[in-house]
């Protein structure tokens, strides 16, 4: 896919090269399909919007590595009764990665 394609489908605006590759990274280890990075895009999906978990651990100096490890292990509880699957096929150090480009959005 062109990389003017994969924004689009992404719903991004101008992204720096490493965030362009973290949110192709997303996209490649499925986040996005159970996420949206933003409110504004069109499609409901069941988890948090990437926006909203950057606003919710903003001020928690933890938030990466506590982040990366629900993104690994999976969990239920914080954003309500829908479970986020483990996901395995994500390395630590993509998980830790995906979490600190999470963390940037607004």
């Amino acid at each position: 896919m062109k990389t003017s394609a994969l924004v689009a489908a992404l719903g991004l605006s101008l992204l720096s090269g490493a965030a362009f590759a973290d949110a192709g990274l997303a996209k490649d280890r499925n986040c996005l399909a159970c996420h949206k990075i933003t409110a504004n895009e069109a499609l409901r999906k069941p988890g948090p919007t990437y926006a909203d978990v950057a606003t919710k651990y903003a001020k928690d100096k933890d938030a990466a590595a506590r982040l990366a490890k629900k993104i690994r292990d999976g969990g239920v509880g914080v954003w309500g009764n829908i479970p986020m699957p483990q996901n395995p096929q994500v390395s630590e150090a993509e998980a830790i990665k995906l979490a600190r480009w999470v963390l940037t959005i607004k």
